[in-house]
């Protein structure tokens, strides 16, 4: 009970004090030049644009609901060595590494972490399947069709800026120099 007493006056705070950050913004785009507004309506056309795209290609979904195919299966292990939700993706060489926590671990997580699984690059490729947005999703698509997305914690990671370094398919490396 004392904490709902306490606990009320501070929502009634963080409520109003979200209603001014709201308001701040409104005002500043009804002030703003029209290059400004400009800029801002592309903006929010781009991000609509970008959310609409990851539902029709399915990236809001972990992966793609077959638990036989590589990807499941990849799934089902990563999960059974920790359940803990973030994971490290790396690049090396002509493998793709997947690394997470042990399990229960609340500090020093990132120097703690182990590598749980190794592909080989011929049996799964790293994409970015939404070059054209910047976004913080990737996806690791396997030799049997079977794919994961990846939710990296920027917006554009290392991976978004090495993929989109590296030639696409059908294309030759002549065309780089």
């Amino acid at each position: 009970m004392l904490g709902v007493a306490l606990g009320t006056p501070l929502l009634w705070i963080g409520k109003s004090l979200s209603l001014l950050g709201a308001a701040e913004e409104a005002i500043k785009r009804m002030l703003s030049t029209t290059g400004e507004q400009e800029r801002h309506r592309a903006a929010q056309l781009d991000r609509k644009r970008r959310d609409e795209a990851v539902v029709e290609l399915g990236l809001d979904k972990p992966f793609d609901g077959d638990w036989n195919g590589s990807a499941g299966r990849l799934l089902l292990q990563w999960y059974s060595h920790s359940s803990h939700h973030q994971r490290l993706v790396a690049l090396a060489g002509n493998r793709i590494l997947l690394a997470a926590p042990p399990k229960r671990v609340s500090v020093r997580r990132d120097a703690l972490m182990q590598v749980v699984a190794e592909i080989p690059a011929g049996d799964a490729v790293l994409a970015d399947p939404l070059p054209e947005f910047e976004n913080d999703r990737l996806l690791l698509r396997f030799r049997d069709g079977s794919w994961l997305t990846l939710t990296t914690e920027e917006w554009r990671s290392e991976l978004h800026t090495y993929l989109a370094r590296q030639p696409q398919p059908g294309t030759s490396r002549a065309t780089e120099a």
